[in-house]
């Protein structure tokens, strides 16, 4: 079925701007912590390094595995029918369902990784001290911002409407009616 819109992220042209996006937020997430934990620091260690290395990989595959979570919890998917990995090619990793979700319930899919490995992160940064943790929150936030571009763009569709998420390319199918025949099979 020829869905009714198409929302693609085009990562030819977004990424040079969300580069500069994360940079920012480095900078503002370190600048926070100098003001409010350690004025005037900057520790320099291979442990901290290996540290930011080995959280940001974790933290990426637990980005993706949250999509999965929201698409169960709030998409009522089937665990069957999800999908995760990394396209080298275009240097993301992905989770997708080959379930169409309601719009409101996509919403909530697109974001929830976000607070769980952006936000908490960050707030654990902050209460421990620990300035890695908020560096990686700031990347974690960069690397949302894709998520925020749909999320935006979902919310000028209906919240009714389905969405399938592109199998291949960050391309969100909108549909105003349910976009598979529903087996009477049980």
């Amino acid at each position: 079925m020829t869905p009714d819109r198409i929302i693609e992220l085009k990562m030819e042209e977004i990424a040079p701007k969300f580069l500069w996006i994360n940079v920012l937020l480095l900078i503002l997430f370190a600048a926070a912590y100098h003001l409010f934990v350690e004025p005037l620091t900057f520790r320099f260690s291979f442990s901290g390094i290996a540290f930011f290395i080995i959280g940001y990989l974790v933290l990426i595959v637990l980005h993706e595995l949250f999509h999965l979570i929201g698409f169960v919890l709030f998409g009522k998917v089937p665990i069957s029918s999800l999908n995760y990995g990394v396209d080298l090619k275009l240097g993301i990793a992905f989770a997708t369902s080959s379930t169409p979700v309601q719009n409101k319930a996509m919403r909530k899919v697109l974001l929830l990784p976000f607070w769980t490995t952006a936000i908490l992160p960050t707030l654990a940064g902050f209460w421990l001290e620990n300035q890695v943790l908020v560096l990686l929150g700031a990347m974690l936030a960069a690397g949302a911002l894709g998520d925020f571009w749909m999320y935006r763009e979902l919310l000028k569709e209906r919240k009714d409407a389905w969405v399938l998420d592109d199998p291949v390319f960050p391309r969100l199918n909108i549909y105003e009616k349910y976009p598979i025949e529903k087996s009477t099979d049980l």
